[in-house]
């Protein structure tokens, strides 16, 4: 917690307190922690002297702001219409057998975190996933299958 409590007062000192770092500020912690904490959330407000329940209202209602821990590569696989006509559910199905969870769920050794997302905006190009900041495009379960291998071995 020591170290997000001095990144977070190192943001502070940088940019300010103004009510529009809180965004910014919540994604530099994302970036570094994958996650924000309670403490962290806390430590926001009273850092930004702003209520904590603004500042959990907001990491709670943006998608890539999670609240709770998540693995080292966050796997998010696009549900819009475009991916399900072109087998989404079946790559889905083939990343979820192949590392033992389900959507929403983080392997036990915290490697990788199984999310759907909305839409990624590559429809043209579906099915699509991203892990981490990283997109994989025209997904087959194949395909899906090699690309996770590649960062288990990372």
């Amino acid at each position: 917690m020591q170290e997000v409590k001095s990144l977070i007062q190192e943001y502070v000192k940088v940019h300010g307190k103004a009510r529009n770092n809180l965004l910014p500020l919540l994604q530099e912690i994302v970036q570094h922690e994958n996650y924000l904490s309670e403490d962290a959330l806390l430590e926001v407000a009273e850092s930004l002297e702003i209520p904590s329940s603004e500042v959990y209202g907001t990491a709670s209602f943006y998608t890539y702001l999670d609240t709770v821990p998540r693995g080292k590569y966050i796997i998010r696989l696009c549900r819009n219409i475009s991916c399900m006509m072109q087998s989404q559910a079946e790559v889905l199905s083939t990343i979820s057998l192949l590392l033992k969870i389900k959507v929403g769920e983080t392997t036990t050794d915290r490697k990788f975190t199984l999310l759907q997302a909305n839409c990624l905006g590559w429809c043209h190009k579906s099915p699509a996933m991203m892990i981490n900041n990283e997109v994989f495009t025209e997904l087959t379960p194949q395909k899906a299958v090699q690309i996770i291998k590649e960062y288990k071995e990372k």
